[in-house]
């Protein structure tokens, strides 16, 4: 059945592979889990369970009235967990995902076995956080917002991006309900929260489980490297590539985690 009846959302989802061990994949801001289309065969193959949902408000999920915070995010994640019956899962997060993920690592650490990260934008300098993500807060308040954002997240693509999947992209961020790309940013800028590396730090030190993590920018590697309380973690700075690295390279990404995975089975 590809959608999950929660408490107060739908989510779409799909759970394909049979394995004993689930990887459960969370997708971004402005984005849904047709963004993993690159790694679901490839896990399936390597024998894992791998579920990908819709966010609230993404995608084919339903759009509830409110609930943007991570938290919320990382909640309709635990029921589905529940629902679905899969126990601790390796949870993958791609920019928002990311943060998602690290809340349900921190919230619910009996329910992450594992937790991988790409690319996400917690953790920056104070000052830097609101300078970047308040014009798009303005923006979506805006006839032209999502059009603002669309070309704004254009912008990160990397240069080897597809044009096909580059309208892909703007095309699904035109199609997501504004209210709901402002009412997340607002969330995730809220006083005190991951956005600022001044609340990440500490909210990131309480991720138990080991973490992969692969920043495009080598500041944000190194900084994130200092929150790690697994020895086993790892935090990688790849260069040359655009945000959406799980695509443009997503073969090099999955031989990533299937290695680091298997090295966490062997150690």
């Amino acid at each position: 059945m590809p959608y999950a009846d929660l408490t107060d959302v739908r989510l779409f989802y799909t759970d394909e592979g049979e394995g004993d061990t689930a990887v459960l994949l969370v997708h971004g801001w402005g984005c849904d889990s047709h963004d993993w289309s690159w790694q679901i065969g490839p896990l399936v193959d390597a024998g894992f369970r791998v579920i990908a949902p819709d966010n609230r408000g993404y995608g084919r999920s339903t759009v509830p009235r409110e609930g943007f915070d991570s938290t919320d995010f990382a909640t309709d994640l635990v029921e589905l967990i529940g629902l679905l019956q899969v126990g601790r899962v390796i949870a993958v997060g791609h920019s928002q995902g990311g943060v998602i993920v690290s809340t349900l690592a921190v919230e619910h650490p009996d329910l992450v076995a594992a937790a991988v990260i790409v690319d996400s934008p917690y953790g920056l300098p104070d000052h830097e956080a609101s300078e970047r993500w308040q014009p798009f807060i303005h923006a979506l308040g805006t006839d032209n917002g999502l059009e603002h954002v669309a070309g704004a997240l254009a912008a990160v693509e990397g240069k080897q991006m597809p044009n096909a999947l580059r309208k892909w992209h703007q095309r699904r961020v035109l199609g997501t309900a504004p209210e709901v790309m402002r009412s997340t940013l607002e969330a995730f800028l809220r006083e005190g929260s991951v956005a600022t590396r001044s609340g990440a730090d500490e909210y990131l030190r309480r991720r138990r489980c080991p973490v992969l993590t692969v920043h495009t920018h080598p500041a944000q590697a190194a900084w994130e490297e200092t929150t790690f309380a697994d020895p086993r973690s790892r935090s990688l700075h790849w260069g040359q590539v655009g945000h959406w690295l799980h695509q443009e390279r997503a073969d090099d990404l999955n031989d990533l985690i299937l290695r680091w995975l298997t090295e966490l089975q062997t150690n």
